[in-house]
């Protein structure tokens, strides 16, 4: 059988896109001197209100916005608690994490009346299929594999552009790459710090619940209890393999999607293998890079440590 063909490249992208959202939330978050491991959690708690929001109103978007709501509600949480309260963040994240999936168990048999999987699709998000790109040489190849996606696939690569733009060409930026490298110094110069860090660590939600929508109502129809299987924390290895910066999260997130395409295409192969083997091939990836390559990345000097604000 041959897997390297046009549908592993396509699932590639589908698998890609989620860690793309949520490492990409990721590094806003510690770019200002935040860890967030609560990454898990929004992504999970944005995939069951993103089904809610579409269940509820039938269009799709309007999941994507209650997806992204949540996302802001358990970042402003985390923010909370480990900015302003200076609680370990590592451990408010770990709160958050936990809290998610007992919310979304709760929600589910509360709102939908079931166990483990809403029963009913919901409105999903269309898939956009631009066909002038047949016409093209390789143009029905190209197509199949980049071009029949649903929207938020596009927009991913439009969200790591503009977040190169704005960490590396804006002022904002500037303030949230010296918030965190060194916050007493960035408030000797008259920048908010508090405000900069909320500012990451709410965008980091918004960004990773999102990534949930897309796993909810953009690969599938509905919400299935544990959906995010870990992808929160594949995201955080992407973004710590791509260095913390836009474009390393991105090509990294392809990595790991290819690696989750690789797994989800070679069960049922004919091979005398456990299925249950491939299905580790994503998460033994992710600790082959972080052992090979996390000690070579340096993070933000302020990386998870809190700060306070010196009377003056």
């Amino acid at each position: 059988m041959n897997i390297l063909n046009t549908t592993l490249f396509n699932q590639m992208i589908v698998a890609a896109t989620p860690l793309i959202y949520t490492s990409i939330g990721g590094l806003y978050s510690e770019r200002t001197g935040v860890v967030n491991i609560g990454l898990e959690g929004m992504m999970l708690s944005g995939a069951f209100f993103a089904v809610w929001g579409s269940y509820l109103t039938g269009n799709p978007w309007i999941g994507v916005l209650f997806a992204g709501a949540i996302g802001a509600i358990l970042g402003i949480i985390h923010a909370f608690l480990s900015i302003t309260l200076r609680a370990d963040q590592i451990i408010s994240g770990t709160a958050i994490n936990i809290f998610s999936t007992g919310l979304t168990g709760y929600l589910l048999i509360v709102i939908f009346k079931t166990h483990g999987s809403t029963r009913n699709p919901v409105a999903q998000l269309p898939y956009i299929h631009f066909h002038a790109i047949e016409k093209l040489p390789f143009g029905k190849t190209i197509s199949e594999v980049f071009f029949n996606q649903t929207p938020l696939v596009y927009l991913s690569l439009v969200l790591v552009i503009l977040t190169w733009i704005l960490l590396y060409k804006t002022p904002l930026g500037l303030h949230m790459r010296a918030v965190g490298e060194n916050p007493e110094a960035a408030d000797n110069m008259g920048i908010n710090v508090y405000r900069v860090r909320y500012f990451g660590v709410i965008m980091s939600g918004i960004l990773a619940g999102i990534a949930g929508a897309q796993l909810s109502i953009g690969v599938l129809s509905q919400f299935v209890q544990g959906m995010s299987s870990g992808r929160g924390f594949i995201a955080l290895a992407a973004m710590i393999f791509g260095k913390w910066t836009p474009w390393g999260a991105f090509f990294a997130s392809l990595l790991f999607g290819f690696g989750e395409a690789l797994a989800s295409n070679l069960q049922g192969t004919s091979l005398a293998i456990p299925n249950q083997f491939f299905l580790m091939i994503p998460f033994i990836l992710t600790m082959v890079v972080l052992a090979g390559f996390v000690g070579r990345s340096t993070p933000p000097a302020a990386d998870g440590k809190p700060y306070e604000k010196e009377n003056k």
